[in-house]
């Protein structure tokens, strides 16, 4: 079987962080290696798939994507890979492929070298047939099965209906030991869909005011403004968005000096579900029904 040179692997990783670099939100893991399999010219070996059935290309890179993660370059958190400031650095440092790749290996190796005592499938040099290391290619299976479950779940809040996602909101403050006053019915809600309280008579400050929005697009500063002109100087705001928000708006939320307001996007929204998942009704469970599976993860 033909290796694949260090060349090649220098030029898919430098390639793919300058792709993410002109994507600040960060993208899919498949969007980022389809923009940047259109950047490169793939040879026919590339282009075809490992025994087991992988496409080479995507596997390679990946593989050599941990190299990235390792350094301090790339980012993945639910399957969105983004590139990190020192990735910026590294990118503006080395124009050469070569010497980028070279620099990330040194990285991960410094890297390796600090970890406790490994055990023998961790170590790097055990060949496997699909290009990497047994722990290498046990960490991409990990986290494509990770990405998979992220899309399911997040495809199926996103298409939840608005009120039933606002039910599941509520629940979720429930769980977490607040006293929910008032879910809005549909129709007109002056852009307040949920109030709770610290306490079950709602005689202590703050009163909890919560926008909930299931869509696709991202919250607007203007968006952000708009909620926090509803809020008084003793509540608390909580703006729920399945679509989460612009830089501006996150800017915004965290330099204000008037009003609190935090900011909750789908994957912050699923953690605390995930967190707080024991304390929830059977009723609640319902909405969004989770089965952890366990299984060794890898160390790489």
């Amino acid at each position: 079987m033909p290796e694949i040179p260090d060349s090649r692997k220098a030029l898919f990783l430098r390639q793919l962080i300058q792709v993410l670099a002109a994507a600040p939100e960060g993208l899919r893991s498949q969007e980022a290696l389809s923009r940047l399999a259109a950047t490169v010219t793939l040879s026919e070996y590339e282009k075809g798939q490992f025994p087991s059935g992988p496409q080479r290309f995507e596997q390679i890179v990946r593989l050599t994507s941990i190299v990235a993660v390792k350094a301090g370059w790339l980012a993945k958190t639910k399957g969105i890979w983004s590139i990190t400031e020192e990735g910026r650095v590294a990118l503006a440092l080395h124009g050469d492929p070569e010497a980028f790749y070279r620099t990330g290996c040194a990285l991960y190796a410094e890297w390796d070298r600090s970890r406790p005592e490994k055990t023998p499938a961790n170590e790097i040099g055990n060949p496997d047939p699909e290009g990497g290391t047994s722990a290498e290619v046990a960490s991409i299976t990990f986290e494509k099965a990770e990405e998979q479950a992220w899309e399911e779940i997040g495809g199926y809040l996103r298409s939840m209906p608005p009120y039933e996602f606002q039910d599941l909101v509520a629940d979720l403050l429930r769980a977490m030991g607040y006293h929910v006053s008032w879910v809005a019915l549909p129709g007109k809600d002056d852009g307040i869909d949920i109030l709770a309280w610290t306490d079950p008579l709602g005689t202590r400050p703050p009163r909890i005011k919560v926008q909930v929005k299931r869509q696709i697009s991202t919250v607007s500063v203007d968006g952000l403004r708009s909620f926090l002109s509803v809020l008084g100087n003793d509540d608390v705001g909580l703006f729920v968005c399945t679509g989460g928000f612009t830089r501006d708006a996150e800017a915004a939320a965290r330099t204000q000096e008037n009003r609190k307001v935090t900011l909750i996007d789908l994957e912050r929204l699923f953690d605390l579900w995930v967190e707080h998942y024991g304390k929830l009704s059977d009723t609640a469970r319902q909405r969004l029904p989770l089965r952890p599976i366990y299984f060794l993860a890898p160390t790489t």
